[in-house]
């Protein structure tokens, strides 16, 4: 791929998802750069905020902390909910189809990366009540 302008993508560039709990920018993703087997980008979540109990049906993802502090729920293969309290630089692997969520316990912004294999599960993050497309350089 030679376009540089879908190699090295920032998160105000694109066009986010915006919730009432936060904002998902997708910077990789088959409609942003062609991506074709993963898809993933930044979450952002305001102090209190967090997304609730959900999975992605036949997709697995990785969770990154860039920021912030909170409570990580991932249910075991049982489907007990397993919290555990997580900060910058903690990975949360969320197995296929796993119920799991995120709370941001921080007093400021906590910051993600989420990254979802295969692409596709978080669109459906677009049938949402509370969703809306925010614009590139919207903050």
């Amino acid at each position: 791929m030679s376009d540089k302008s879908k190699v090295f993508v920032y998160p105000k560039d694109v066009t986010a998802f915006g919730f009432d709990w936060g904002r998902l920018a997708l910077t990789v993703a088959p409609e942003v750069n062609g991506a074709k087997r993963f898809s993933g980008g930044v979450v952002d979540l305001p102090s209190g905020q967090g997304h609730s109990r959900h999975n992605h049906p036949g997709a697995e993802e990785i969770i990154f902390v860039i920021s912030g502090n909170g409570e990580q729920m991932v249910e075991d293969e049982q489907g007990n909910p397993v919290t555990q309290r997580v900060g910058p630089g903690c990975t949360i692997f969320v197995p296929e189809s796993r119920f799991h969520s995120t709370l941001n316990t921080s007093d400021g912004p906590m910051q993600l990366f989420v990254v979802y294999s295969p692409a596709g599960p978080e669109l459906a993050l677009r049938d949402l009540p509370d969703f809306r497309l925010i614009p590139p350089g919207t903050a």
